[in-house]
């Protein structure tokens, strides 16, 4: 997926098309956040690709990759072509969601359903806390130098677990280009898009930023109960509900 030879893999399940995309979030690989959920009876049957991005998970670390949210999605549609995929239903958590909202809106030929699993719509100023907010506050080289070691202490054994998977360059930079966002930002790319949208948020944070300007645009947004931010591990049963619901929904 670069001139260097870098790789994207993925964990794919046989099936017929149209094809299914899951993509996971900043420290994740999709293999872990899914696989308990794409095969259910409700999502199966469709040929499903749980993708690792560039730098997480099964896929190469290039360490001159820019890992930009663009970078992301270019290097994820090049992926696709080579897998034969075309008008994809999309499942994308967290920082995979503002890739997807870019892929679906650079190559729309690729995305035919999109999915948001509790995705960053916009650019945020970063904070000194666990996850894509707190490693975007160091320069790339007090991340390198010491910074890894106070993220691994700070985000807790579940997430190390794959984050320790990740390059360490491609977490520093994908977590600063997250809060960077990009332009137009992804909400304005996602509200732009006509394609089917769903947004499945955590019913404990009540709804998004700009809930009624996302409705008048078509997306349709889903509260769900007893989850946290990682909804497919934390209710596997209304994620599935709500993820088979949403594949059925027709064009807007």
């Amino acid at each position: 997926m670069t001139d260097a030879g870098a790789k994207i893999r993925w964990v794919e399940l046989p099936g017929g098309n149209p094809a299914r995309v899951y993509l996971h979030g900043l420290g994740a690989m999709s293999a872990a956040y899914y696989a308990a959920v794409a095969p259910d009876p409700r999502l199966g049957g469709h040929r499903s690709l749980l993708v690792d991005l560039l730098g997480f998970g099964l896929s190469d670390r290039p360490a001159d990759f820019d890992y930009t949210l663009d970078g992301h999605a270019e290097a994820l549609s090049r992926a696709l072509r080579t897998a034969a995929v075309v008008g994809a239903e999309v499942v994308a958590h967290s920082m995979g969601g503002a890739v997807a909202i870019v892929l679906a809106a650079r190559y729309p030929e690729l995305v035919s359903k999109l999915v948001l699993v509790d995705a960053n719509l916009d650019p945020y100023v970063p904070k000194r806390m666990p996850g894509s907010s707190g490693i975007a506050t160091y320069t790339e080289a007090e991340f390198l130098e010491g910074g890894w070691d106070e993220t691994r202490d700070r985000v807790g054994e579940h997430w190390w677990s794959t984050m320790r998977l990740a390059g360490s360059k491609a977490i520093y930079r994908s977590a600063v280009h997250l809060a960077h966002g990009t332009t137009p930002t992804m909400r304005q790319q996602l509200l732009a898009l006509t394609i089917p949208r769903t947004f499945l948020f955590p019913e404990t944070d009540g709804a998004p930023l700009g809930a009624d300007e996302l409705r008048a645009a078509g997306v349709e947004l889903v509260a769900i109960p007893e989850s946290g931010h990682n909804i497919m591990l934390d209710n596997p049963e209304l994620f599935v509900c709500a993820t088979a619901a949403a594949f059925a929904r027709s064009g807007s």
